[in-house]
């Protein structure tokens, strides 16, 4: 039991002041180089999350514009293939704008900043996406 008889946190190393316990009980500094490691860290994770949906985006598209239609025996392959393209051009969109964000993103950092998301886009992208998704569900209403 610590002082005023608390159990004290764990993690915190209260010999030292704002000191904080690490893996296997290293004593870790907080400081300003480590909170910009890990800041650029954070914009690259950022960064393949916006290629791991690229390319999502890219497998459905294949999957809609080529599987589907083979799979279904359909004559009219147009709407399937239409949509399939569709997609493709979301997951170009989406691994496109991502590396410019992170370009984007990385400069302002380098520079102390931050390089705001776009209002445009943010309009956008749901826009669509809410496109796509009402085409995806007449297309399979209509098979």
């Amino acid at each position: 039991m610590g002082r005023l008889g608390r159990t004290p946190r764990a993690g915190v190393d209260h010999a030292r002041p704002g000191g904080i316990r690490g893996c296997h009980d290293a004593f870790v500094q907080p400081d300003s180089h480590d909170a910009s490691r890990r800041t650029y860290l954070a914009e690259e994770r950022t960064l393949l999350a916006w290629w791991r949906s690229g390319l999502a985006a890219f497998a459905v598209s294949v999957g809609v514009g080529r599987l589907l239609p083979a799979l279904l025996d359909e004559d009219g392959q147009g709407p399937f293939v239409a949509l399939g393209v569709a997609y493709a051009l979301l997951g170009l969109g989406l691994v496109l704008f991502g590396s410019l964000r992170e370009r984007a993103q990385a400069k302002a950092l380098a520079e102390g900043g931050f390089a705001p998301l776009s209002r445009a886009l943010v309009t956008a992208f749901p826009a669509y996406l809410t496109l796509l998704a009402l085409a995806t569900i007449a297309l399979v209403l209509s098979v």
